[in-house]
């Protein structure tokens, strides 16, 4: 299928690991040029010298902190300089650490309200005057089924990330008569670093092994597995194409059957 994306330029937050890395790649098997980010320089580099030398696409890796204003309008400053436009933002963050109400102070609430969510609503804003001057433009927030069903032990992700849901619908609204369209995507388990460092935080919490941790959540998948990076990819990159052209405002799962409910 023909997705119309060589030569459109996209964005992709916190990619030099995971996800983020895994939709990096598939955009640019796709043929969009790309600037990646992350906090991390070495391994951003890293992922970028692989992308280019796996695709041929031109890949700028800037090393930002995501959690930061100033970090944010020059990112995307930069990249305006190197390709004079953004059609494509996908927007991500590290997620916030884990714990219960208790556990958490006041700071680290803070420093998650700016990395989940106004790291999106800021990316957000920063790309929306070019979009809206040439007419085109996808934005996708990748966000996690905690928008749907709370998980246990993840309060910070439980209540950043329905707010980055709240402004998809706000701004698909205001943006889609400018053809700009803005959906989110929710992944379930996914076999990345992050899930890895959760799996093992559990089990040590439990005292338990990390086996026995990853095939309870296994079992609660009715495929039967994990998903692989590439399969979340798979969908952004749709939303991200012409073939996703009337599809906005909309929020949608990826997690083999995870969720039960029916919204």
């Amino acid at each position: 299928m023909e997705f119309g994306l060589k030569n459109k330029v996209a964005l992709v937050a916190a990619s030099s690991r995971g996800l983020g890395r895994a939709v990096a790649w598939g955009l640019a098997q796709e043929g969009t040029k790309l600037v990646i980010c992350a906090r991390d320089k070495a391994v951003l580099e890293k992922t970028a010298d692989e992308i280019f030398l796996g695709t041929g696409v031109t890949v700028f890796p800037l090393a930002v902190d995501l959690a930061e204003k100033e970090q944010i309008d020059w990112l995307v400053n930069e990249t305006l300089d190197l390709f004079g436009k953004v059609d494509i933002l996908v927007t991500n963050a590290g997620g916030p650490p884990p714990g219960g109400v208790g556990k958490i102070d006041e700071t680290e609430w803070m420093h998650a309200a700016q990395l989940t969510l106004m790291s999106a609503v800021r990316l957000s804003k920063a790309v929306l005057p070019g979009m809206k001057k040439q007419k085109w433009g996808r934005i996708i927030h990748m966000v996690s089924v905690s928008v749907k069903e709370p998980i246990p032990d993840l309060l910070l992700s439980n209540v950043m990330r329905p707010g980055v849901v709240g402004f998809t619908k706000s701004l698909a609204r205001e943006v889609a008569s400018e053809n700009i369209l803005v959906n989110a995507v929710c992944p379930g388990y996914f076999l990345t670093d992050r899930v890895k460092a959760l799996i093992r935080e559990k089990a040590i919490r439990e005292k338990i092994s990390e086996e026995t941790v990853r095939t309870a959540l296994t079992r609660d998948i009715p495929m039967g597995r994990m998903g692989r990076p590439e399969e979340l990819a798979n969908l952004i990159i749709f939303l991200a194409s012409e073939r996703a052209s009337y599809i906005t405002g909309s929020i949608f799962q990826a997690d083999g059957g995870y969720l039960r409910g029916l919204l």
